[in-house]
């Protein structure tokens, strides 16, 4: 095959590969589906232009400019595409090239090994690039978990792949091919320096990541126990009502006696009928038999009506539940608390929230509330946090999701935010 045609081949499947490095690893504006098409167009032109270009048999300058004239354009495409800006796409651009100079650097060593073997090269590029993506996948998950979790530090983190794959190219360039075998000790030396420190960042970010779970925890365990004395105070204050009722009941008798015996029924009706009102009134609501779940609809029920939102519940609930009584009222607590917040942002008369939960033929869930300004979604349907450090609540159902293999959706029209739960 003719040198130049070779050159383009690897760049071109390459670059391929590095596209959905990318893809793995960067999370897309809103609509996720149009913001990746328009990515794939920006940067699959840039990489057409430069395989042609490559192919007419000037490789030499891109070997020289690539970095300026591809690289260059194709985080700036990236960066423009991204849901964030700045370095975090910028790390997560240059963890694919950082994949790509270790496949490029098998490539060249094998065919410094074996020179008379003409597509060597290519093959073992190739199964690199293959290999090396279900190591970057288990560590995207991570990653992308990252982006949404820290807010700084991303620029240093960028240091390392971008400095490994720069000093890769230039070792590369200017000695591999005078004396490859010491240039290939040097550049393995680089990359191993580099997995050794990506290896540290991947311990880094899951050490963040249960820092931040077990903070998340923390947090939803003290509103459990605030709906447990929120549920307690109401059971203490019923109890009082009922000693009162009680204490009064005997003077009440007497009086509808009284009004019977005097031959004023209508009277004595209607006495009877305004106590029992009073005794409906002071009656303890239960809303479910599950006592974890009842003390989060008693809590944040009430926390609603005290800040003026009104509530609409329809709760059907077994004895037993077919998850986790805990991990239930976790998704429950969370999903109420920003049904609240988002209420506080509307004025008096446009607030309320509806509730239904019931357990056959399985659990489901719905609630509604009215929401001001719009809301974005990401490439999984779940709603993206407005403010930094927001978004935990929808992490943590999401999580519970996942564990108990069940199914819910966020949804937005007309004006009302919708969250819906189905095990």
């Amino acid at each position: 095959m003719n040198p130049d045609l070779y050159q383009a081949l690897s760049v071109a499947v390459t670059q391929i590969f590095l596209g959905v490095y990318v893809m793995l690893l960067v999370e897309f504006r809103q609509p996720a589906r149009t913001w990746m098409l328009r990515w794939m167009i920006l940067a699959g032109g840039m990489v057409a232009f430069h395989v042609i270009w490559i192919g007419l048999g000037h490789f030499d300058f891109y070997s020289r400019f690539g970095v300026l004239t591809l690289v260059l354009p194709y985080i700036l495409a990236t960066i423009w595409c991204s849901r964030y800006k700045g370095f975090r796409t910028v790390f997560s651009v240059a963890n694919g090239f950082y994949v790509g100079c270790i496949c490029g650097v098998n490539g060249y060593v094998a065919q410094a090994l074996v020179p008379q073997a003409d597509y060597l090269s290519l093959g073992v590029r190739i199964i690199s690039l293959i290999l090396l993506y279900f190591a970057l996948k288990k560590f995207a998950r991570t990653c992308r978990k990252m982006l949404h979790q820290l807010d700084y530090g991303w620029m240093i983190l960028c240091l390392i792949p971008i400095t490994t794959s720069l000093l890769t190219l230039y070792t590369n360039r200017v000695f591999f091919r005078q004396d490859p075998f010491p240039a290939a000790l040097i550049l393995y030396g680089l990359l191993l320096v580099c997995a050794c420190s990506y290896y540290l960042m991947y311990l880094f970010f899951e050490r963040v990541q249960k820092e931040n779970e077990a903070r998340h925890s923390a947090q939803l365990s003290a509103l459990q126990l605030s709906a447990f004395q929120s549920r307690m105070e109401a059971v203490r204050s019923a109890e009082d009502t009922i000693r009162t009722q009680r204490h009064d009941l005997r003077h009440r008798l007497q009086t509808a006696v009284e009004l019977v015996s005097r031959g004023d029924r209508a009277e004595a009706l209607e006495f009877l009928n305004a106590a029992q009102k009073r005794l409906d009134e002071d009656r303890e609501i239960r809303w479910c038999r599950p006592p974890v779940l009842d003390a989060v609809f008693s809590s944040y029920f009430d926390q609603a009506k005290n800040q003026g939102i009104p509530v609409e519940a329809k709760i059907s609930l077994p004895d037993t539940l077919p998850v986790d009584e805990g991990d239930l009222a976790v998704v429950l607590a969370n999903a109420l608390e920003n049904a609240i917040h988002a209420n506080l942002a509307l004025p008096y008369d446009k607030r309320d929230i509806f509730c239904k939960m019931v357990g056959a033929p399985g659990v489901m869930l719905e609630i509604s509330n009215p929401c001001a300004g719009d809301i974005s979604f990401d490439s999984s349907g779940l709603p993206m946090p407005q403010k930094e450090g927001h978004g935990l609540g929808v992490q943590s159902i999401s999580a519970f999701c996942k564990k108990n293999d069940a199914v819910c959706q966020f949804d937005l029209a007309e004006g009302r935010f919708c969250f819906r739960l189905v095990l």
